[in-house]
């Protein structure tokens, strides 16, 4: 063996004993630092000082529409969670975002294939001095064994950039969840308020509609000029052209509370009734803390530490490979 080939085959054996992490190319990721300072420039609220966000994103949320205290929309709420179609392809992005996860690990294990084949000869009767015939067949089981050395951290970066994208698809599905049940509660509210401006025009009619009569009446004994007449009569086809446009507005809101919870809009109705409820009393801290568990805040940083890993797979693309 000649001194180059030796020397070749030690650096090999040699690199193959360091540690794999000590091989890995690219910048391993790390939360930026934001400056700070010691004090704010304005002044702080009397009562207490300011608060650092602290992200909680994990904390689980529960059914905060239960506060409400409202029969029907609880029974809406779980509707969404089985039945939104939109709330299944983010569940479906999620399931393949983690399926990705075992794709790219498979890579840290050997390949293993093989191509069975059989063969099978027959001699011809039709050649000479041949009297008899015989057959004879060859079974091949080959295998073929390659490993990949992760020797620039490839792999093991594909990995790492698959689980980052995992945690960011499972917070787009706390998102979307959050979002399809924050909008059904919004249009169930508005709703029940339209029933409520609904009947409000629809007594406002009755009364409006009493009083033009009144005043045609007391027109024709004398008593009213024909500008009362006319005043009576507008009244009540303003009064009517809302009672129209609160009419059409409680469909749409109808609607759109049917497409959320997966059923056919012309299917679907929700009795009238009207808004009556008191809303829930909110803490002064509460929108501060309710920043700080957005979902989608902590799908952008998973996300920034996927493309950290990214760099390292395109450095290892520069290397010589080591399989």
């Amino acid at each position: 063996m000649s001194s180059a080939m030796m020397g070749l085959r030690l650096s090999l054996v040699g690199l193959a004993m360091l540690p794999l992490s000590s091989c890995m190319v690219g910048p391993d990721y790390f939360k930026p630092s934001v400056p700070m300072t010691l004090a704010y420039k304005e002044l702080p609220p009397p009562e207490d000082g300011w608060k650092i966000a602290r992200p909680s994103d994990e904390i689980p949320r529960g059914n905060w529409w239960e506060m409400f205290g409202d029969p029907q929309l609880n029974a809406l709420e779980e509707q969404v969670v089985v039945a939104n179609q939109d709330l299944k392809v983010a569940a479906a992005r999620f399931r393949e975002a983690r399926a990705m996860i075992h794709f790219n690990r498979a890579a840290e294990f050997p390949t293993i294939t093989t191509g069975p084949s059989i063969t099978s000869i027959r001699a011809s009767l039709h050649q000479p001095y041949r009297t008899s015939t015989f057959t004879t067949a060859d079974f091949l089981l080959p295998f073929d064994l390659s490993y990949e050395l992760d020797l620039w951290g490839r792999v093991r970066r594909t990995v790492a950039a698959a689980r980052e994208e995992a945690q960011a698809t499972a917070a787009d599905l706390a998102t979307a969840l959050l979002s399809l049940q924050a909008e059904l509660a919004m249009d169930y509210f508005e709703l029940r308020s339209a029933h409520s401006q609904q009947q409000l025009l629809d007594d406002t009619v009755t009364a409006f509609a009493a009083a033009l009569q009144l005043t045609t009446n007391r027109f024709q004994g004398g008593a009213a000029p024909m500008s009362d007449v006319a005043q009576a009569k507008t009244q009540l086809d303003t009064t009517r052209v809302q009672a129209t446009d609160i009419a059409v507005q409680r469909a749409q809101f109808e609607h759109a509370i049917a497409v959320l919870i997966g059923q056919p809009p012309a299917t679907f109705s929700l009795p009238p009734v009207p808004l009556n409820l008191q809303p829930p009393a909110i803490p002064v801290g509460l929108p501060s803390q309710l920043l700080e568990r957005r979902p989608d805040i902590a799908a952008a940083e998973r996300r920034v530490a996927e493309a950290n890993e990214q760099i390292g797979i395109a450095q290892a693309a520069f290397s010589p490979p080591s399989s």
